[in-house]
């Protein structure tokens, strides 16, 4: 649906007439729509605090993008003539910049702090540039898993950088800029790749103030092709007809996966627009049929030998307040927001059918974690898949993955139906002042989908623009 207000406040007109009345101006975020397009442009600051772990994977990641980078002290990089990636990086003195010098990202590796007095260097980095970023600018603090330190104040200081960067994020938010920390657990500092690329990049236009972990895991024998990393994977988007599961299905087949595609039998005519436009397949089931689960996994181990990627979207609202709530709405939404999900993957994997490295992603929501009135059932569906990803991951094996997004406020039909008030209200209510699109959702599924994203596990991506509700 298009939201009026974003588009009259960024009209001339509309400029003038917000900007006198002092009202939010959302502005119009930059996302990825150029094919083979680099990650990042632009000019990038780069520095790390003593003794970081990380600086040399930074380095090497921000030298395979077309940005130019800048270190404001280059005493705590790696000497440029020991780095692998021989990585051009300038000095830079913070006294040199201008005010009207802009940095399209901001990238600080904090994995050397170690006590909460070593929290100083965070503030000594980015006081004297936070307000140089640019329109729709990045900044990222790569830090150590809390729950993996070694001492309670290493654990304290790291865990400082998520709050830290969450309020960076709503005092930047007005710019489009977003920020993020990745924390890495010690010794898999060479995982960041596939998340730093997703958070420096268009790609990742709707997601703010959030924390990814990343832990050891190997590393892919061939090399990615980043411009369609999913080739030769086999995907299943379900509830793929319309709305955010459409754009997941195009943007995984954009990405290089075969993509089958699922929907209830009533929406065949629209499932098949969608398969045929990306060249794919499609499966008409209703997955809280008894035999859903085996039919699925007999449709992917006979016609395509196994499955690589999931992706678990189907979900309906039936939205009453608890003591109004017919007991069939409430059963409906765990069956098909949540306990499929379970049949089905019980049965992939009892039958076998997950290659190895296969990726499951689950969509949850914000209502899962903030609640919501009237929202009980979908609340509860939404943070049980929260946590059947947590306890799942732990379980794994063969490199298989299995993460969440949680969408906030995304424009599609069904927030179209919302009251104009509430509409609103929800457009506003985060650090963007805007909705998502159905594509922001895509992008970090195609994220978690990768290849590289081998260490990324047991993840919640929350995809609501920095929500001003929930934690």
């Amino acid at each position: 649906m298009s939201d009026l207000y974003h588009k009259v406040s960024n009209s001339p007109v509309g400029r003038s007439v917000v900007s006198a009345l002092n009202l939010p101006a959302p502005v119009v975020l930059e996302r990825h729509n150029r094919p083979n397009a680099p990650f990042l442009e632009g000019e990038v600051l780069v520095s790390a605090a003593p003794g970081g772990k990380a600086i040399e994977t930074i380095c090497s990641v921000l030298g395979a993008s077309t940005a130019s980078l800048f270190a404001l002290d280059q005493k705590t990089l790696v000497p440029a003539g020991e780095m692998k990636s021989k990585t051009k990086i300038s000095p830079l003195k913070a006294d040199a910049i201008d005010a009207k010098r802009r940095f399209k990202a901001l990238v600080f590796d904090a994995t050397g702090i170690t006590t909460t007095e070593d929290l100083k260097a965070v503030y000594e980095f980015f006081h004297p540039v936070i307000r140089n970023v640019g329109k729709c600018g990045r900044v990222v603090i790569i830090g150590t898993e809390p729950s993996a330190c070694a001492t309670p104040a290493m654990a304290a200081s790291q865990k400082a950088l998520e709050g830290f960067i969450r309020s960076v994020a709503k005092e930047t938010g007005k710019k489009g800029v977003t920020a993020q920390v990745i924390y890495a657990t010690p010794g898999s500092e060479n995982q960041i790749e596939s998340p730093l690329r997703f958070f420096l990049s268009p790609r990742s236009a709707y997601v703010s103030g959030q924390a990814i972990s990343v832990s050891k895991a190997a590393k892919p024998k061939s090399a990615l092709d980043w411009n369609a990393p999913l080739n030769g994977k086999v995907a299943l988007v379900t509830g793929a007809s319309r709305g955010i599961g459409e754009a997941i299905a195009k943007t995984l087949a954009r990405d290089g996966a075969h993509v089958v595609c699922l929907d209830v039998p009533q929406a065949k005519e629209a499932l098949e627009s969608v398969a045929t436009s990306i060249g794919g397949n499609t499966l008409a089931l209703d997955i809280t049929e008894p035999n859903a689960p085996e039919v699925i996994s007999s449709y992917f181990k006979e016609k395509f030998g196994g499955l690589d990627i999931v992706v678990h979207n189907a979900g309906i609202t039936r939205d009453k307040t608890l003591g109004r709530m017919p007991d069939h709405f409430w059963d409906l939404l765990i069956d098909i927001n949540l306990s499929s999900e379970e049949r089905i993957n019980d049965a992939l994997f009892a039958n076998e059918v997950f290659n190895k490295n296969a990726r499951i992603v689950c969509v949850s929501s914000i209502s899962g974690i903030a609640g919501n009135v009237g929202q009980s059932n979908y609340a509860a569906s939404k943070s049980g898949v929260i946590g059947y990803v947590e306890s799942l991951s732990k379980q794994l094996k063969g490199g298989i993955t299995i993460n969440a997004v949680a969408p906030g406020f995304i424009e599609t039909q069904m927030t179209a139906a919302i009251p104009f008030m509430i509409r609103e209200a929800g457009r506003r209510m985060n650090s963007l002042n805007q909705g998502g699109q159905p594509e922001d959702v895509a992008e970090a599924i195609a994220f978690f989908s990768s290849p590289a994203s081998q260490g990324v596990n047991g993840n919640v991506l929350r995809v609501c623009g920095q929500s001003l509700i929930g934690k």
